[in-house]
C-alpha cells in the first residue's frame, strides 16, 4: 500500500537518498525537469538540499509517495509567491520512480498536493511540462486545463529543444 504525506524538513533530509535516485532515473529516462544527461544521484543532492531548506522556510510544499518504506514519487507545490498572488500555487517536479510507474501514484500524489494546497488557502495551480510528454497526458485526466504552448522553452535531457504546455486548475476544499 502506498504512504502519502506531506514532509517536513527534516523528513526531506532524511529521505535524501531516496529523492536523490527518483530524480536521477526520471532525467535518465528522459523527464524534461530541469537537467541535463547524463545525471546521476550524487548530482542530484544539491537540488535536493536547496529543496528541503525551501520547505523549511515554508515556501514549498513536499509531498512524498513511498511502497515498503522507500520513496518512489514525488511532487512539490511552490506556496509563497508575490503579494498579488497569495492565491496561486505553481505545481512543480511530478517524479515517478520508472520502477514504479503504472500504479496510480502520480494520481495520488498530485490530489494529495491539490488537498494540501486548498487547505492553505490556495485556490489556482499552474504548471508547466515538456509537450509531447509521457506527464503532460496525465494534468488532462487530472482536471487541469490546458492554455498553449511555448516553443523551444527548454532542452530534452538528452539534449534538443523541449517544447512547454502551460496547464492550471482551480482548486478548493
Amino acid at each position: 500500500m502506498p504512504d502519502i504525506r506531506l514532509l517536513s524538513a527534516a523528513e526531506a533530509r532524511a529521505a535524501l537518498p531516496d529523492l536523490c535516485d527518483v530524480l536521477a532515473d526520471c532525467v535518465n529516462g528522459g523527464a524534461s525537469v530541469g537537467f541535463m544527461q547524463p545525471y546521476g544521484a550524487a548530482d542530484a543532492l544539491p537540488y535536493w538540499q536547496g529543496v528541503a531548506d525551501s520547505v523549511e522556510s515554508g515556501a514549498t510544499l513536499l509531498f512524498a509517495v513511498a511502497i515498503e518504506s522507500r520513496v518512489v514519487g514525488t511532487v512539490q507545490v511552490g506556496a509563497a509567491q508575490m503579494p498579488n498572488q497569495p492565491h496561486r500555487g505553481d505545481l512543480k517536479k511530478l517524479l515517478v520512480h520508472r520502477s514504479a510507474r503504472g500504479k496510480g501514484l502520480a494520481r495520488l500524489l498530485m490530489e494529495a498536493a491539490e488537498r494540501e494546497a486548498a487547505r492553505i488557502g490556495k485556490t489556482l495551480l499552474v504548471l508547466d511540462t515538456a509537450t509531447g510528454s509521457d506527464a503532460e497526458a496525465i494534468y488532462p485526466r487530472l482536471g487541469w486545463e490546458r492554455v498553449g504552448v511555448i516553443p523551444d522553452y527548454a532542452l530534452w535531457p538528452q539534449g534538443g529543444f523541449c517544447d512547454t504546455t502551460i496547464f492550471y486548475k482551480r482548486i478548493s476544499l
